[in-house]
C-alpha cells in the first residue's frame, strides 16, 4: 500500500508550475548564472514549494520542484534544496501573509551588493518606482535596501535577518557578492517587488557612473 503524501500533490503541481514558468523567464534575463538562485513558494500553513539544488533554472521542470516544511526539512523526497533553504522558511513562519519568496543572483544586484556592502545597505529616495512596493502609495519616501555580509552560516544570516525585520518593514535585502532576495503575498507581488528592485539598483549603479 502507498503511503499518503502529506500535503495535496495538485497544489504542489500548481505551485510548481507557477515557479517553473516564471523562473526560466527570470533565466532568460540573466538572473539565474550556473544553476543559482532558488524560488519558493507557500503551498499552505505546513508546507513549502521550492527548488531542488544545483538544477539549471532555465530547463526546470515538476521534478526539480520538492516540498519542505516551516523548518526546512524535505518532505517526502529524497531530493535536497538549497542550503538557503531557511532564508526562506523564515519568511514563511513570521509572516503568514508571505506567499512567495524570490533569490536572484543578476549581475546589477551583485555588482550593487559589492559596492554598497561597506555602508550596509542601499539608499533609495525620489523613485516613482518606489510605488511598486506593496503599501506604498507615493514617490516621496525612501528605502534602505539592507546588505548583509555574505556568510554559508544560514543561522547567523537568518538572525541578521529577524534583526532587521524587528524594527522595519522590508521588502528584499541584498548579500555582499551574492544576489537578493525579494518576496510578496504571491507569486505576481513578488517578482514586482524583485524587478522594482532590479530596476532601482540599475538606477543607482548608473548615476554613480555617470558622477565619476
Amino acid at each position: 500500500m502507498t503511503t499518503p503524501l502529506p500535503y495535496d500533490p495538485q497544489r504542489l503541481a500548481h505551485c510548481a508550475g507557477e515557479i517553473i514558468v516564471n523562473v526560466r523567464e527570470l533565466s532568460e534575463l540573466g538572473w539565474t548564472p550556473a544553476t543559482s538562485s532558488n524560488f519558493s513558494r507557500r503551498m499552505d500553513d505546513q508546507y513549502i514549494a521550492i527548488t531542488v539544488s544545483g538544477r539549471d533554472k532555465g530547463r526546470l521542470t515538476e521534478a526539480d520542484i520538492m516540498v519542505v516544511d516551516l523548518e526546512g526539512n524535505p518532505v517526502a523526497t529524497s531530493n535536497k534544496s538549497s542550503a538557503e533553504t531557511l532564508l526562506h522558511t523564515q519568511l514563511y513562519k513570521r509572516f503568514p501573509e508571505i506567499g512567495c519568496v524570490l533569490h536572484t543572483h543578476s549581475k546589477v544586484q551583485t555588482v550593487a551588493s559589492r559596492l554598497y556592502s561597506g555602508q550596509g545597505h542601499v539608499h533609495l529616495e525620489g523613485y516613482e518606482l518606489l510605488k511598486a512596493f506593496s503599501g506604498n502609495t507615493t514617490h516621496e519616501m525612501s528605502v534602505e535596501l539592507p546588505v548583509l555580509p555574505n556568510s554559508q552560516d544560514m543561522h547567523t544570516l537568518a538572525a541578521q535577518v529577524d534583526c532587521l525585520l524587528d524594527r522595519k518593514c522590508m521588502w528584499g535585502y541584498l548579500i555582499d557578492g551574492h544576489g537578493l532576495y525579494a518576496w510578496g503575498k504571491d507569486m505576481p507581488e513578488a517578482r514586482r517587488h524583485l524587478e522594482a528592485f532590479e530596476f532601482l539598483l540599475g538606477c543607482e549603479l548608473e548615476i554613480r557612473r555617470l558622477q565619476r
